[in-house]
């Protein structure tokens, strides 16, 4: 399961604009390092999860965002080279709604 490069730097992206905000979600400190691609996957999971657990709706629905989200990630991942930035834009667009809901 490896990355492309463009899909490696779209992921570091990814973890540089979302990270913050997804481990204020689930209550827990921003790493001190960059997270690899599936840890970056694992946290939006996480955050989905405890998201999905609320009696919110607004939160639930932005917990459904974050599992569209999490799949196109994962799909990203084994994508061809020529698909993988559509996938990540679609994963971004899922991010961005999850979290403006939120806050």
């Amino acid at each position: 399961m490896s990355t492309s490069t463009a899909a490696a730097t779209a992921f570091a992206a990814l973890d540089a604009c979302f990270t913050a905000d997804l481990t204020a979600i689930i209550g827990s400190d921003r790493p001190q390092h960059d997270l690899a691609p599936t840890r970056f996957i694992y946290l939006v999971e996480e955050a989905r999860d405890v998201l999905g657990a609320s009696s919110h709706r607004p939160w639930q629905e932005a917990g459904k965002d974050l599992a569209i989200a999490a799949i196109h990630l994962t799909g990203a991942l084994t994508a061809p080279a020529d698909v993988q930035s559509g996938v990540l834009a679609r994963a971004r667009t899922h991010l961005r709604d999850a979290i403006s809901a939120v806050h």
